[in-house]
């Protein structure tokens, strides 16, 4: 990765920590669904509105590091008026970009738009947690599970 991509990269994560977008409690939601990364104290609560298979609302709130944050912030907007089958197809590839060997790379990065900020997380392991909180979280609160989601 070029400096100057990764200077925009940082750039973008660091914006979506200091302004998360969406991040609210939404009274009106209809599946919700909280997380927690036990390592490094990182806690999230996701609030969606699904009405007729399409996401119209999403919330989340939390605290946790800048990745976490950065992270949560732009997979609500990722998601936002998205079918559910949508969002869980963009779960997976954002989970691929950053689980992934980039040399084998399955996951165009180009498709994933902004989300795709993410990618030198594979490079750390432990921020990879960080990265996905909130993305397992949101699909656990997609298939209104009541487990809170772990990390570990």
């Amino acid at each position: 990765m070029s400096a100057e991509l990764r200077e925009l990269y940082q750039s973008v994560i660091l914006d979506h920590n200091k302004k998360p977008r969406n991040f609210r409690e939404l009274a009106v939601a209809n599946r919700t669904a909280a997380g927690v990364n036990p390592l490094c104290g990182d806690s999230v609560t996701i609030y969606l509105v699904v009405e007729d298979g399409v996401i119209t609302d999403v919330g989340f709130q939390g605290s946790g590091c800048a990745i976490s944050t950065a992270s949560a912030s732009l997979m609500t907007e990722a998601v936002k008026g998205r079918s559910v089958a949508e969002a869980e197809r963009i779960f997976a590839d954002f989970h691929t970009m950053v689980t992934s060997d980039p040399k084998t790379d399955a996951v165009h990065e180009s498709e994933l738009g902004k989300l795709s900020v993410f990618s030198g997380v594979r490079e750390f392991p432990m921020r990879v947690k960080c990265a996905t909180l909130a993305w397992h979280t949101m699909n656990e609160a997609l298939h209104e599970g009541e487990e809170t989601v772990t990390t570990e």
